[in-house]
């Protein structure tokens, strides 16, 4: 067996496009199908046993869908890429997909040398993705930034905002940027002010928020 072989499993409930895959992917020298699954619960129990360098998760799975069998594979598992192969294109299952920690978005629409192209992409490092779906990510990312400017936060109260969001203490913020409590405490009432909040949680979900 070519050790430089892409080591892949299938997650898909419908047996003909498991099947098609399957038969597909038989057809080329450098991606090996090792396992296809038909449920999420089967693939959270058996990848984790088999040496898979990437795993094609359909999205809607019946009981356990795609996005909670990533969540279930991922923490245990780092070196797992995972590639969505789905029918769904909506803003709110890509953006959860990629929260989940998907590495690369793929229509099922897509032509299957472009699938095998973005197979060998996701392997080399990329994060290949549909053009439709590419598009939604960069409005996306748009849309967010353009909202984040919206709040004219200073470049000091932003520094602050992102050390609260990783959950550093007052005393803690205060000594990294060399301010007292006091005045860290203004820069928050500030921020919370512009942001129209009350809380730390809400600043940090508002500010950067979901997609």
């Amino acid at each position: 067996m070519n050790e430089r072989e892409i080591k892949i499993a299938i997650v898909e409930d419908r047996k003909d496009i498991r099947e098609a895959l399957l038969a597909l992917f038989e057809t080329v020298e450098d991606i090996q199908c090792l396992a296809a699954f038909e449920n999420g619960e089967e693939a959270v129990e058996k990848i984790p046993h088999m040496e898979v360098d990437i795993v094609l998760m359909d999205i809607g799975l019946p009981a356990m869908d795609g996005i909670e069998c990533i969540k279930q594979l991922r923490p245990s598992n780092p070196q797992l890429q995972f590639m969505i192969c789905t029918v769904y294109d909506e803003d709110e299952k890509v953006f959860q997909a990629l929260e989940a920690g998907a590495h690369a978005y793929m229509l099922k629409s897509s032509e299957f040398d472009f699938l095998l192209g973005a197979i060998r992409e996701l392997h080399q490092g990329g994060s290949p993705m549909s053009s439709d779906i590419a598009r939604k990510v960069v409005s996306a990312f748009h849309r967010k930034k353009s909202q984040q400017e919206s709040y004219q936060l200073t470049p000091r109260e932003k520094e602050i905002l992102e050390l609260l969001s990783k959950a550093h203490s007052y005393i803690q913020i205060a000594d990294t940027l060399h301010i007292s409590e006091k005045t860290l405490k203004k820069h928050v009432y500030n921020i919370y002010g512009k942001l129209h909040v009350h809380s730390r949680t809400e600043a940090i979900n508002k500010y950067y928020g979901k997609w």
